[in-house]
């Protein structure tokens, strides 16, 4: 059974939408100045850019999917940079499979 974190962090249209663009941080967020977008991850200001979002706001539904174990944050400077915990969700999808 998938743990109601996982499960209630995967019900909400921003995280999904976060989740997406984690996936290929490239495609949909712009260089940074600090941090590498694939290695270090994405910094909270541009997803909440991206969401048209206060950053307390973003960083909310970033604390619920870290919580979830869906991201990691990494801290560069004064900044979170997140992204995706691609081994986490792998056995989140096995563990779907085995429940369907």
């Amino acid at each position: 059974m998938l743990p109601v974190a996982t499960m209630r962090a995967l019900a909400s249209e921003p995280r999904l939408r976060i989740l997406h663009w984690l996936k290929d941080p490239v495609a949909h967020f712009p260089p940074q100045v600090h941090g590498d977008l694939v290695d270090d991850g994405v910094c909270s200001i541009f997803i909440a850019g991206k969401l048209g979002m206060s950053q307390p706001s973003a960083t909310g539904h970033l604390k619920i999917l870290e919580a979830a174990g869906l991201v990691v944050g990494k801290r560069v400077r004064q900044w979170v940079f997140y992204r995706r915990d691609e081994e986490r969700i792998a056995e989140l999808k096995r563990m779907i499979d085995r429940e369907l």
